[in-house]
């Protein structure tokens, strides 16, 4: 149970990080029951603030039974809702709180009924990232972490430094989040290519020339507004960028991820990827490959259903570098892992609202161990290491 004084700090982080700027902004705000005072203690926030929030729950028991019980249909689940629809459409910013309490629910659902979940929010996520030009850019987002005793046994995490990694990584103070992004940050003036290397076998290289640095401090800044980067996620603590689409290759390890869609846990991931591409072909796990397989062959599916320009569900979309001093090592949970201190991800599928050229309704994101070598080319076609094992050299 978190004190109630970090809940109401946590609150007032996430109700910050929407940047609100008119009074009268409408707000949904959306979660778990078992995050119900820290969804109250947001819209609290919201109304401070001068904005008008509207708050939703659903519980474990309604979600596991929507999946388990075999009268309600996949062609009912996969429809999008349209109530919800209109709601997203009329509202500035939208809160979402990790809606399950026990991650396992969604792992041990049916897969057809996880995929029509997925299905039913593709209009939803039009709108709320803009992907089609009637809605750009977009809504100003947040979606943070919370801890729970059932999310640290699925993770095989202890409960204390699970609370730790979201919590304490959710209250560092945006200002000295900020300081810290912006240190790591000027390394990547006038970049060209980024190249990252470690002892699990990664080796890859991406180019980030003419791209726009985008810094992770838990507020979504006017710059960002500009650039069309309208939401995040918390904790936060990444220096990232949405790197040239069609361009770099090589192989990265990923120790430990969670699937996209079925939330089902993949250890040891062997990612190669050229020309910018996801080659599906040569992707090796030890565990639940055919779920990774699946995820980017149904959202490739979604993506021509929904007549994108051009098919990108497997290209890179995403270079973050984690630097939340809070968060050590990796759990299989995308929000606290792509944090760690000296790792990187890449990210596949759409990055359109962060400064690229993507539209996907896959965003998976694939970290490596903390412990990796960075060496940056710049435009004047000098090379220099940043980083050594995970440590930024002076």
């Amino acid at each position: 149970m978190v004190e109630k004084e970090k809940v109401k700090l946590c609150a007032e982080n996430i109700a910050k990080s929407i940047h609100m700027v008119n009074k009268g902004e409408n707000v949904f705000i959306r979660g778990g029951l078992y995050s119900r005072d820290l969804l109250e203690e947001i819209g609290l926030c919201i109304f401070r603030k001068g904005g008008i929030p509207f708050i939703s729950y659903t519980s474990d028991t309604y979600i596991n039974t929507i999946y388990q019980d075999p009268s309600i249909e996949v062609k009912t689940i996969e429809l999008t809702p349209q109530h919800h629809l209109n709601l997203i459409k009329h509202i500035d910013a939208y809160i979402v709180i990790e809606p399950l309490e026990d991650p396992s629910i969604n792992a041990n659902a049916p897969r057809e009924k996880v995929d029509a979940v997925q299905k039913s929010r593709t209009a939803i996520r039009e709108v709320l990232y803009g992907f089609k030009e009637e809605y750009a850019p977009g809504k100003k987002w947040c979606y943070a972490a919370w801890p729970s005793k059932k999310a640290a046994e699925y993770y095989k995490i202890d409960y204390e430094l699970y609370e730790k990694f979201i919590v304490d990584g959710m209250s560092i103070p945006s200002e000295r989040m900020n300081e810290i992004t912006t240190h790591l940050g000027r390394f990547f003036d006038n970049a060209k290519k980024v190249y990252v290397s470690d002892d699990n076998g990664t080796d890859f290289w991406v180019s980030i020339e003419n791209r726009k640095k985008i810094l992770d401090d838990g507020v979504i800044s006017d710059e960002q507004i500009e650039l069309g980067d309208l939401g995040g996620n918390l904790p936060a603590g990444e220096v990232f960028f949405p790197p040239q689409e069609k361009l770099g290759e090589g192989r990265l390890f990923c120790p430990l991820t969670k699937d996209r869609i079925s939330d089902k846990i993949i250890k040891n991931v062997d990612l190669s990827f050229k020309d910018g591409k996801l080659e599906m072909d040569q992707v090796s796990a030890d565990t639940n490959l055919e779920d990774l397989v699946a995820s980017f062959k149904y959202c490739e599916d979604l993506d021509k259903k929904s007549g994108v320009p051009e098919i990108r569900t497997y290209n890179v979309a995403e270079l973050g570098i984690g630097c939340n001093p809070e968060i050590t090592k990796a759990i299989g949970y995308i929000l606290t892992d792509e944090k760690i201190n000296g790792s990187v991800h890449v990210a596949f599928g759409f990055n359109s609202s962060f400064g690229g050229t993507s539209k996907s309704q896959m965003h998976w994101d694939f970290v490596t161990a903390p412990k990796v070598n960075i060496t940056i080319e710049y435009l004047d076609g000098t090379k220099k290491q940043i980083m050594e094992q995970g440590s930024l050299i002076s």
